[in-house]
């Protein structure tokens, strides 16, 4: 076999095309979004590289248009989850021997299929399942998932080349083994990027992984396996299951071969796995590496020296693109009361200009919400601002599901910094503004850190450097991702490494080594060259 010290491509951050009017892009992204309407797919299960059909099965539409069926897709059963879990560790055999550089050009090869042929297929599909805009889905199905592709790629690299000092008499070596088992991962609705991620990340390292898409985003995740395995990932080594989310978790969680879960969702889920590893730690051949990304409670403090035209703009774009349903998108504003007035004027112009509707029509800046229950979430709270003296609708405040779930872009304005849609997720269109007194800067801050759970992203507005070197400091715990006279969102690979803490998550930076190294277990080998052969040291005399 031949040998060698492999350098991989260096990774550069995939261009953002424009889908401008009339550009071939933008046509051939419509053409193909009107194909997959128009036809239906049957999602299977996929174990051991196999199509498995339970006859038990759940049907797909788009939130845009939840009458119409885009397919359907099987759930598993117990028996099911098992075999998934018994091939992942028969695979595991071959896959973790396998040399990396060859782990690396599957990865690669994905990148780059993604980038060609897959490009406008699974841009159609986000479009579909998920209801993003052209723009929303080609910055994360196919922009930031060729970025953690091509990224994970080298930062593997790096990782490798990190080796400990040697000297003339023993060579030390540090090995980066696969963890012993396998991984769960479990993703989102909300980024086709992450719910490619999530399974890759973990396999790039040598591991192999049962995996779990959301239920609401299994129509692009069907793109993605179709990547995968085209690009050569062998089977076993990632397994789609689909179904009752309780029983798979369970399942998986009962294995002693458990070793790592790779989580992006709500927080309350997550420490309810968290709670059952702990629970059945006894039974496991070694401790579970446990990495989640969750929930957040995003905000912008404007201090009175900002601009407000870039402040409505970053609550414009934070607060509404994808409707709000981003981790980090912005959903609680603190605005200095002198230039409030100014900022609500340009947020509601630019509210006034938003069009709604399916994103088909790429004119469109706002679609539909991913799903009734979340729908009839946000509605109830819009209608709580509308009867609660504390709160008043500033724009929208409207909301209709009897073609989509489309909820109306909503401001609410409230005089209660701790009211409620201060301080709890809604992950959707609607954002609460509180507006400080011009002298309450500092104090405004600490309110910032001291209200939300969540600390994942946030945003400071100051064009005073003393004030805004204040803000930095003192909301220091408050955002894992923070941002400084910009919105709180659109988080790049290689470029700002993406995670929160406190109840947002163990902040292991996706779009990152920091994430990689969750996924290998260290071996260190000293290798002696000459032993002694005498048990004696010089103080013995």
């Amino acid at each position: 076999m031949g040998k060698g010290f492999f350098e991989v491509p260096i990774a550069v951050n995939e261009p953002v095309w424009g889908y401008a009017p009339g550009s071939p892009e933008r046509q051939t992204v419509s053409d193909t979004y009107k194909e997959m309407y128009n036809s239906t797919i049957d999602v299977p299960l996929y174990i051991n590289g196999e199509h498995i059909s339970t006859g038990n099965t759940a049907t797909m539409s788009p939130p845009h248009d939840h009458q119409h069926v885009l397919g359907s897709y099987h759930k598993a059963e117990k028996s099911h989850i098992e075999q998934a879990i018994a091939t992942a560790l028969e695979a595991r055999k071959k896959w973790a021997q396998m040399p990396w550089e060859q782990r690396a050009a599957i990865f690669l090869r994905a990148a780059e299929l993604i980038a060609g042929p897959y490009r406008a297929k699974i841009n159609a599909a986000t479009m579909l399942a998920q209801s993003k805009t052209i723009h929303q889905a080609e910055i994360d199905a196919a922009c930031e998932l060729i970025d953690f592709l091509r990224f994970n790629v080298q930062f593997m690299t790096e990782i490798y080349h990190e080796q400990p000092e040697s000297t003339s008499g023993a060579w030390n070596r540090l090995e980066y083994r696969p963890l012993e088992g396998f991984i769960y991962a479990i993703t989102p609705f909300n980024f086709t990027a992450i719910s490619a991620n999530l399974p890759a990340s973990a396999a790039l390292m040598g591991n192999v992984v049962v995996w779990k898409p959301s239920d609401s985003q299994v129509y692009s995740a069907k793109v993605i396996l179709d990547v995968f395995k085209e690009a050569g990932v062998p089977p076993g080594v990632i397994n789609m299951v689909m179904g009752d989310p309780v029983m798979i978790t369970d399942t998986v969680l009962a294995s002693p071969d458990f070793s790592g879960l790779h989580f992006t969702g709500s927080t309350h889920v997550f420490k309810d796995i968290w709670q059952k590893i702990g629970t059945n730690i006894h039974n496991y051949k070694t401790y579970p590496r446990i990495v989640g990304e969750t929930g957040g409670k995003d905000f912008i403090v404007a201090h009175k020296s900002s601009n407000p035209k870039q402040v409505a703009t970053a609550i414009a774009r934070g607060a509404f693109e994808f409707q709000g349903q981003k981790c980090s998108a912005a959903s609680r504003c603190y605005i200095s009361k002198s230039i409030w007035n100014d900022v609500e004027k340009h947020l509601k112009a630019d509210l006034a200009s938003f069009t709604m509707g399916s994103p088909e029509d790429m004119s469109n800046f706002i679609t539909a919400v991913i799903h009734e229950g979340s729908f009839d979430k946000l509605a109830s709270y819009i209608d709580g601002a509308k009867a609660d003296a504390n709160a008043e609708i500033v724009a929208g405040g409207n909301y209709d599901k009897s073609k989509g779930y489309f909820i109306e872009p909503t401001v609410i304005k409230t005089n209660d910094p701790k009211y409620t849609t201060m301080c709890t997720e809604l992950f959707g269109p609607v954002v609460t503004i509180y507006v400080f007194e011009d002298d309450a800067w500092e104090e405004t801050l600490h309110l910032v850190d001291e209200t939300s759970e969540y600390a994942l992203t946030g945003a400071v507005f100051s064009e005073d450097r003393y004030e805004l070197e204040k803000g930095i400091k003192i909301l220091e715990n408050a955002a894992g991702n923070f941002y400084v006279n910009d919105k709180p969102t659109g988080a790049v690979v290689g470029q700002q490494p993406f995670g929160g803490a406190r109840a947002s998550g163990t902040n292991d930076k996706a779009g990152s080594k920091l994430n990689l190294y969750r996924w290998v277990s260290p071996r260190m080998i000293k290798e002696t060259f000459v032993s002694p052969t005498d048990y004696r040291y010089p103080f013995l005399g």
